[in-house]
């Protein structure tokens, strides 16, 4: 049997009521005057032919009847404005917005981008530098990039590639370093945006893997927030960095900078390509997937290279 709806307007406006649990902050969200709003519910009630609130002095409260409506009235405008959003990212075609970390959109994605854009011209790349928790709903965003240490369940995601730390320095500081110890006579640079990992990912215990042991002197020499800023500053000559590999690969392949000693740590976490589940099949999702499977396979020639030693717990 169908069901007779009432007025939308009317539902929108019990709707951000029972959320506000007020008449005056509901018809300001929703730029009526409170004595329109107050209208609007009353005929709804009518139409239901049931009371909906409680008008008590300065204030108001769901009955039994609004309590039941209200989580379905909630849902079905969340579901609705889904469906708005699905349509303008439809309406807007070939646009696809790509939100990952700002050291991982400035050392990998910002420079190779133009070689997707070159491949695939119908499809337009919006970059998003964040670190925000993710929501895609809430920001708009189609797809994200993430360093990880597991997968989220609740998203499509897949493993880009395996992040590791090795020395990198510009080639005329690189020539001084043939062995473990002459790095104790260089400054040392440190990417503290990594200190979350347990045990911590840092000279220490790089020294330590090289059998070098408790180097009192790893902990000396400039830190940086940003793990770019560390690569920037090593491959302007200022010292050496402990660079994670995905950041660093691009300079080391072009010999702006130089791994002096083939020697890294594996972090135990990923970067991952993430997205809403279902979104993976969306065309302009799969081709730049696609397009980052390709990409990433020169980080994984690098780790190749390099001899890792996991971090001891």
């Amino acid at each position: 049997m169908h069901t007779r709806l009432p007025p939308l307007t009317a539902l929108r406006a019990f709707e951000a009521a029972a959320r506000h649990m007020s008449f005056a902050k509901a018809a300001e969200e929703l730029h009526v005057t409170p004595a329109a709003l107050s209208y609007q519910i009353k005929s709804l009630e009518e139409h239901l032919d049931i009371e909906l609130f409680r008008r008590l002095n300065r204030a108001v409260e769901l009955t039994e009847a609004g309590r039941a409506l209200a989580p379905h009235a909630a849902n079905g405008f969340a579901a609705l404005a889904e469906g708005v959003r699905a349509v303008e990212r439809m309406k807007e075609g070939t646009a696809l917005s790509v939100t990952a970390g700002p050291a991982f959109t400035a050392k990998w994605l910002a420079p190779r981008f133009f070689r997707f854009a070159s491949a695939h011209p119908d499809i337009e790349l919006r970059f998003i530098a964040s670190l925000r928790t993710l929501d895609f709903d809430r920001d708009g965003v189609d797809v994200a990039i993430r360093f990880i240490l597991s997968q989220p369940a609740d998203f499509y995601s897949e493993t880009l590639c395996h992040e590791f730390v090795v020395p990198v320095a510009a080639p005329e500081v690189a020539e001084g370093l043939k062995a473990p110890e002459d790095f104790l006579r260089v400054p040392l640079f440190h990417d503290d945006s990594i200190k979350f990992l347990m045990p911590e990912l840092d000279w220490t215990a790089w020294f330590d893997a090289a059998g070098l042991g408790h180097a009192p002197e790893a902990r000396r020499g400039p830190r940086f927030s940003n793990a770019d800023h560390a690569i920037d500053g090593a491959m302007e000559g200022g010292g050496v960095a402990l660079a994670r590999g995905s950041l660093a690969e691009r300079d080391i392949t072009a010999g702006r900078l130089v791994v002096p000693l083939p020697l890294g740590l594996s972090l135990g976490g990923q970067f991952c390509f993430v997205c809403k589940k279902g979104m993976e099949k969306d065309r302009r999702v799969a081709t730049f997937l696609a397009w980052l499977r390709e990409e990433v396979t020169a980080v994984e020639a690098l780790r190749q290279r390099i001899t890792l030693h996991p971090l001891a717990a």
